[in-house]
Parts: structure tokens; C-alpha cells; sequence
């Protein structure tokens, strides 16, 4: 190890600041829950066009934080210089300005932008030029090393594609694209479609990292059928876009294969996760039980969320569906349920550092088992008024849209006390996190950090 590594904190800067976004998260979603309760709710301070945006930008910078924290974090084993410390920083410094002139624009009703990036486009070059630094010190750390697991070949992919696809989302800007509604509709939801793809290539290669810490087993991560659900992964990426185009006069054939390798892709990390267990890939190793947990769970989410992305690919079922709650049930399911379970479970080991205390695992295993009941009424409820939507919307003889509304109270009411829940979990959880960061920082008690000794006392 690197006995510089002693000045690098980046990693862990990047992921206490995605862990406050993350409960940023669930504050702005639960705010805009109640607007379906009652709809003139904090109107004049902070309306749902507000929030919105302000949930979405949370999410997605919650995701790309922890993500990029956790690579971070492995350049802790191979090298680390003043260069990369010092683009890790300039990358930090360049999206903490970027997020606060964001949320103030928001809070300011100042927007302009597209799905995702709904803030002005003005301050989309500060999140590609930061994007550019970490790409940049990806490639100076691992250029040096002989044989790379799969893990570094997909946060390479994620990194470079997600910069790609960036640039894509903002084509918009230009005139040959938005003044043709059809391309502009394509190019725009392609772009979050492999956009998503992207960020996947990094939180998966997380999984697959947390993995081999977990067991110590190398093994995993280069085997055949890793590297295979990298190939369908990055196929995946290309052209999971395809269920998102429904509406669009475009090829059938392909929302037909965006489906089945996005599928495909699942089914895959659902078996590689499955073997990866039945090596009792825990034992002997107490204090990281709480990560195991979190990986545990996403697997059951992985299964819940295949089995409604199957339901969802049936065209008879998708006219019904599409652009409902049940849409919303899917991408939660996905983000919170695979996508936050996974990053959790890398941030609560790395935030952990080698105190290797376990005091605090039966707080997180409790509010873990509350985060899951949580999720799961919420995502009943978007399931069942998302169903119930899509009748009413090719019903001829639908009613009004004030007493389908109405109709749906009682599901709106369930999806407030479960995003409540979902919200004090989420909370606790971050907050037990990062005080067992900072208390084992504080403390000094031992010389290493993180996985191994991955940081030396100066």
C-alpha cells in the first residue's frame, strides 16, 4: 500500500455527502407524497414542480456520489498520489458548487432543463468537467495494473458511457434536434435509458467488489459468468432504451431485445449473488454482517423487480401501464431497492473504517427490516393506483379525473405512511453510518481503514 494514501479522503468526503443527499431524498419524495393528500400543502414556499426535480436531482446525485466514493475508495489498494488526490478534490469541489447552485435554482423556481437534469443547462458543464477528472484518475491508477477483475472493467464502462450519454442528453439544445419532436422524444429518452445503464456498470462493479471483500474470494469477480453479465450489461446499456419508446413510431424488435437483456442481465447477477452466498461468504467475519445483509436484500428486490419488469414487457399489459404509477413502482424498485441497498452496504463498510465495531449492526439490521416493509407498502400502492390508472385512462366511459383521484385516497394515504417509514429508515441508517465514521476517525485507535488497512496514521 501506498504510504501516501494517508492524505487521500475523497472517497469518504463523496460518500458522506451522497448519504445526505440520500436523505434528501426521502424528505423531498415524502414532502411531495402528502400533495396528493392535500394539494395546496406548502404551496406557496415549495410547490410540487419544486419537488420534483428536487427529489429526482437527489436521487441521481445520490447514486453517482456514492458510486464515485466507492471507486474512490479502490484506488486506495493500487496508488495514490498529489495528482490524484488533487483531481479527486477538484472533482469533489466542481459538483458541491454545482449541487448548491442546482438546489438553489430549484428552491428559486429556476429550471430549463430536461428529465434528470431539469436545471438550468448552464450548470451541466460543471457536472461533465468534474465527471472528466474522475475519468481521468481512473485511468492513471489502473493503467499500471496486469490483470483486472470484472469490477474495473465495468466502472471503466460506466465512466466513459455515463460521460457519453451526458453529452447526449443536451443535443436538445440544438435546433436540427428539438425542432423534430420525434427525434428530440427519442434521443432524450434513449439518453436516460443508457444513462441509467451507465450508473449500473458502477453500482453492479461495486456489488462485485463488496463481494470479494466480504469473502476474500477473488475468484467471483473473474469468472465466466461475471464477465458475462458484463458483455450484457454494457449490451444492455446500448439499448435498454427500447421499453421506454413504446409511444413512438420506432422498430418493435427493438423493445423486444432491450427487454430480454435487461432481463437477461438479472437473472444472471440473481445466480452470481445466489453461488456467492452459498459459499458462506460471511463467516468469520462478524463485522460485516450488516454489508452481507444489504446485499441480501437487493437480491430479493432483483427478483421482485424481474418478475414486474416481465409483466411490464407484455405489450397488452405496457398499454396500460406506461407512464403510470406503475412506471414509478418500477424505477423505485429499482433505485431504492437494488441500486441504494448495494450502495448502503459499500458505504457501511467503507464509512465504518477498521474499527470493525459491531455495536451498531443490530440498529442497522432493525432499521433495515423497517426500510424493506417500507419500501414494499409504498411500492403496493404506486403498484395498485398505477393498475388502476391505466383502467381508467382506456375506460370510454371513464369519470372524471377528480373522482378517480378521490378514489385513490386510501392507496395515497398508504403511500404517505410507508414513505414516512421509508424516511426515517433511510435516515437512521445514514445517520448511524456516519457516526460510526466519524467515531472511529475520532477515535484513532487503530491504523487501518476501510477494507484492510487502507489507511495509515500520520
Amino acid at each position: 500500500m501506498n504510504n501516501k494514501s494517508t492524505f487521500f479522503f475523497a472517497d469518504r468526503l463523496f460518500l458522506a455527502t451522497a448519504l445526505l443527499m440520500l436523505i434528501g431524498v426521502v424528505i423531498y419524495g415524502s414532502l411531495a407524497s402528502v400533495y396528493y393528500l392535500a394539494p395546496g400543502f406548502l404551496k406557496n414556499y415549495l410547490g410540487f414542480s419544486q419537488l420534483r426535480p428536487l427529489h429526482v436531482t437527489s436521487v441521481v446525485f445520490w447514486i453517482l456520489m456514492a458510486a464515485s466514493g466507492g471507486v474512490y475508495h479502490s484506488f486506495r489498494e493500487v496508488k495514490i498520489n498529489r495528482l490524484i488526490h488533487t483531481l479527486a478534490l477538484a472533482h469533489y469541489t466542481i459538483w458541491f458548487v454545482a449541487l448548491v447552485a442546482i438546489f438553489m435554482s430549484y428552491y428559486n423556481g429556476i429550471f430549463g432543463g430536461r428529465e434528470y437534469w431539469e436545471f438550468p443547462p448552464k450548470y451541466a458543464g460543471f457536472i461533465a468537467a468534474g465527471w472528466f477528472f474522475f475519468l481521468v484518475s481512473y485511468l492513471i491508477v489502473y493503467r499500471s495494473l496486469k490483470q483486472w477483475s470484472v469490477y474495473h472493467w465495468m466502472w471503466l464502462t460506466g465512466i466513459v458511457c455515463f460521460l457519453f450519454t451526458f453529452f447526449e442528453n443536451y443535443l436538445w439544445i440544438f435546433p436540427f434536434v428539438n425542432r423534430d419532436a420525434v427525434k428530440d422524444l427519442t434521443i432524450q429518452w434513449k439518453s436516460n435509458g443508457s444513462l441509467v445503464g451507465s450508473w449500473n456498470q458502477l453500482v453492479y462493479g461495486l456489488a462485485f467488489y463488496l463481494m470479494e471483500k466480504i469473502s476474500g474470494d477473488k475468484q467471483t469477480a473473474r469468472s465466466g459468468i461475471s464477465f458475462a453479465m458484463y458483455f450484457l450489461g454494457l449490451f444492455n446499456l446500448m439499448f435498454n432504451w427500447g421499453h421506454h419508446i413504446y409511444t413512438l413510431p420506432t422498430a418493435s424488435y427493438v423493445r423486444i431485445i432491450s427487454y430480454a437483456v435487461s432481463m437477461t442481465e438479472w437473472i444472471i447477477f440473481l445466480r452470481i449473488i445466489f453461488l456467492w452466498k452459498k459459499t458462506n461468504a460471511v463467516a468469520g467475519k462478524p463485522a460485516m454482517r450488516i454489508s452481507f445483509d444489504f446485499l441480501n436484500s437487493s437480491d430479493h428486490w432483483i427478483l421482485l423487480n424481474l418478475f414486474l419488469a416481465l409483466l411490464m414487457s407484455i405489450p397488452a399489459i405496457n398499454i396500460y401501464t406506461h407512464g403510470t404509477h406503475v412506471t414509478v413502482a418500477h424505477a423505485m424498485g429499482t433505485t431504492i431497492g437494488i441500486n441504494t441497498l448495494i450502495l448502503l452496504g459499500v458505504s457501511a463498510e467503507i464509512m465504518k473504517g477498521s474499527c470493525n465495531e459491531t455495536n451498531s449492526y443490530p440498529v442497522l439490521k432493525r432499521w433495515l427490516t423497517v426500510m424493506n416493509i417500507s419500501l414494499g407498502a409504498m411500492l403496493l400502492s404506486l403498484l395498485v393506483v398505477g393498475v388502476l390508472k391505466g383502467v381508467w385512462q382506456m375506460n370510454p366511459n371513464q369519470g372524471s379525473f377528480q373522482q378517480m383521484m378521490l378514489g385513490f385516497r386510501p392507496y395515497f394515504i398508504l403511500m404517505f405512511c410507508s414513505g414516512i417509514g421509508l424516511l426515517v429508515a433511510v435516515a437512521a441508517i445514514s445517520v448511524v453510518i456516519l457516526r460510526s465514521f466519524i467515531l472511529c476517525y475520532t477515535r484513532k485507535k487503530m491504523p487501518g481503514y476501510g477494507f484492510g488497512s487502507l489507511m495509515k496514521e500520520g
